[in-house]
């Protein structure tokens, strides 16, 4: 088993000139996810870890997070989206099909 079951890692990239997930709510999603993985219990050894990540390498996606060991990567806008990949795929496993990032959406 490992340290965690489970990471989500929010790109908090900021670019100099160029579209990035730090212009478009990437720090309010990582906030928003945190506090409610916490408020649910989801937080900690053998839980889930939320964190920060430099460049994904996805910003024309962007905001985008991954969840992993799945490997499933979001977009979002809004706390209403955080919300549902907090409550669908973190609690219950199950993936948010409407916010997957399409496979070929890169840099």
């Amino acid at each position: 088993m490992s340290y965690y079951e489970r990471h989500i890692f929010f790109c908090l990239n900021q670019r100099d000139g160029e579209a990035c997930c730090a212009d478009r709510g990437a720090e309010a999603g990582f906030s928003r996810c945190k506090s409610r993985a916490k408020a649910a219990g989801l937080i900690g050894p053998g839980k889930l870890r939320v964190n920060r990540a430099g460049c994904l390498d996805r910003c024309a996606g962007g905001p985008v997070a991954v969840v992993y060991p799945e490997g499933v990567w979001y977009t979002f806008v809004d706390e209403d989206d955080i919300d549902e990949i907090v409550d669908s795929h973190l609690v219950h496993g199950r993936v948010v099909e409407r916010l997957l990032l399409p496979p070929d959406v890169g840099h």
